[in-house]
């Protein structure tokens, strides 16, 4: 076949006078050619005009096509290769051809039958696309996949990126609501692949049975919630390709990080520092395309969204509640009860009612027990044992002058009797900070002989308020925007009144006023606090020994003075 080249020769050599046959003897080509090549300036290019025959092939070529025409309907992995239909030939037909034939006609039907798309273009402000993407990361522990979102524009290719622990529904409220806060706006829709955390049914068409709380955020947002056809990701190109670059740039070489906060913080400085980037085709910058895509996207609502999934689950015997695979401690008085679990993707809340009765750090190990010791506190009292046997306080890190007391009141007492007594100064934490508690141990170290009375008289000295919201939640599960306030309790003020030796009071319980002194008897009731003798235990169970509340709060048997009307009091009361 002639080239171009040898055109161009023939053509020179009849410009400069060369005859037919002396081009055709000279050159090697027939008279015909040299025709040709002087009729045309460059050779036409070889059609096919007939389809070559195949005569081991031909024969099962319409049993090919019938095949992969019925494939669509089957799973996506279990349709037919060319490898495949080459062995099904061979073994059920008798084929004596070759696997290349078979291979060739199968790329040929495929090539035919290739999806084309059309180029679209999206106005700014108008669409977020989402996606989670995967990495691995170096951590102290060793190397761990990471899960990260990922929310793109479609017009500008900005985009923002968030790694989190699970990709569950609370993991995706929590990252879409960083998001629109890095972005400062909401767009107008927001477009998924169908997660079941979003999209819990895939319906006819387009339509989708989306996830509650996600309906809850695109109607806090005011966003219309969108989505993809299934296996059809090419609807969200933009944010594949922040998949990509995700893995081939952000992520390589491996991230080395201490926790997901440090690497949170090199994803958004990877994000910043896109705004510079200049996107193929495109002019202007990513950050200037942003800012068009922000004046015509939605405003951010005056508050965020509060990013939970909330879950019933009733309380057991153990004082817990279930969430995924782990256990979560309450208070003993929500034992048996039926509550709300408020999962959040870094904690958990348990509600009862209107009221926060337990926070916790979120555990994604299997089979954890989350414990705070305080929520056991109040029936440690009738089963001290527990103290040595049970992971709740074994585990418990207190300041070293616990353990001291403890060896103290049993060195004196015995273990039995020295047990309780530790044990009612440990109840003490389930209304104050430790802190209190142990500046109580150590100014009673100071001054006397180590007594719980002495102690717990000294911690209400000390004047620190109880937790608001209840004896068993401790002091750091309360933030100051959820406090709940205890109601008001008078019985304090009962010690005001002076009796007569012998006398009861309204409810018919005996109070004593000896020498100037007053003596109110008291102990731990199921809530943990203390109250009068005769308001708690069972047959068989050891009283505690009485607390004597005298004058300032401190000491046993000391006087009650005498105050003059108008005179300062303080110190002439028992605290409260």
């Amino acid at each position: 076949m002639l080239t171009v080249e040898d055109y161009c020769r023939i053509r020179i050599a009849h410009r400069d006078g060369m005859s037919i046959r002396q081009i055709a003897r000279r050159f090697g080509h027939s008279r015909r050619k040299v025709r040709e090549a002087l009729t045309e300036s460059e050779p036409r290019p070889y059609t096919l005009q007939q389809e070559r025959p195949a005569p081991r092939l031909g024969p099962y070529k319409a049993w090919i096509e019938q095949i992969l025409a019925e494939d669509p309907q089957a799973p996506r992995k279990q349709q037919h290769t060319a490898a495949k239909l080459y062995r099904r030939l061979r073994d059920e037909h008798g084929y004596t051809g070759g696997y290349d034939q078979v291979r060739r006609y199968v790329g040929q039907i495929g090539r035919v039958q290739r999806e084309t798309f059309i180029p679209l273009t999206h106005p700014p402000g108008r669409r977020l696309e989402a996606d989670f993407g995967h990495i691995y990361v170096d951590f102290p522990k060793g190397r761990q996949h990471v899960s990260v979102l990922l929310l793109t524009w479609s017009h500008s290719g900005y985009r923002f990126a968030v790694a989190l622990p699970s990709e569950q529904t609370e993991a995706i409220l929590a990252g879409m609501v960083q998001g629109f806060e890095f972005f400062g706006c909401v767009p107008w829709e927001v477009w998924w692949d169908n997660p079941t955390t979003v999209a819990t049914a895939v319906l006819e068409g387009r339509q989708r049975k989306v996830q509650s709380r996600y309906a809850a955020l695109a109607s806090h947002y005011c966003f219309d919630p969108r989505f993809c056809m299934p296996a059809r990701g090419n609807e969200k190109p933009y944010v594949e390709h922040s998949v990509y670059d995700l893995q081939r740039d952000w992520a390589t070489p491996v991230p080395r990080v201490q926790d997901l906060a440090e690497l949170n913080v090199y994803l958004r400085s990877c994000a910043l520092a896109k705004r510079d980037h200049v996107m193929a085709s495109r002019t202007q910058t990513v950050g200037e395309l942003f800012e068009q895509d922000r004046q015509a996207a939605l405003p951010l609502p005056a508050r965020a969204f509060d990013p939970f999934v909330p879950e019933t689950a009733k309380v057991d015997k153990y004082q817990t509640v279930r969430l995924d695979t782990n256990r979560y401690s309450v208070p003993r008085r929500w034992a048996f009860e039926t509550v709300t679990i408020k999962a959040y993707v870094e904690r958990i809340e348990v509600v009862s009612g209107t009221s926060v009765i337990a926070r916790h750090a979120r555990s994604y190990a299997r089979g954890e027990w989350i414990v705070e010791p305080q929520h056991y506190l109040a029936i440690l009292g009738r089963r001290p044992a527990a103290l040595d046997h049970s992971f709740v306080f074994t585990e418990w890190k207190l300041p070293a002058c616990f353990d001291q007391l403890r060896a103290e009141f049993e060195q004196r007492e015995g273990l039995a009797a020295g047990a309780r007594q530790y044990v009612r100064v440990l109840q003490l934490l389930a209304e104050y900070p430790v802190k209190v508690v142990q500046e109580a141990i150590t100014h009673c170290c100071q001054k006397t002989t180590l007594n719980p009375d002495h102690i717990i008289a000294t911690v209400r000295r000390l004047g620190n308020r109880p937790v608001a919201g209840g004896v068993d939640v401790p002091a750091a599960a309360h933030p100051d925007h959820s406090s709940v306030l205890p109601l008001p309790k008078l019985n304090h003020f009962d010690l005001l009144l002076s009796q007569r030796q012998g006398a009861r009071d309204d409810d018919g319980k005996r109070t004593t006023a000896v020498g100037g002194t007053f003596e109110a008897f008291a102990f731990a009731d199921d809530s943990g606090r203390v109250q009068e003798v005769g308001a708690g235990g069972g047959p068989g169970e050891r009283a505690l020994s009485p607390i004597l509340a005298a004058s300032g709060g401190i000491g046993v048997g000391a006087a009650l003075c005498p105050c003059a009307p108008g005179a300062d009091q303080a110190g002439c009361v028992p605290s409260l």
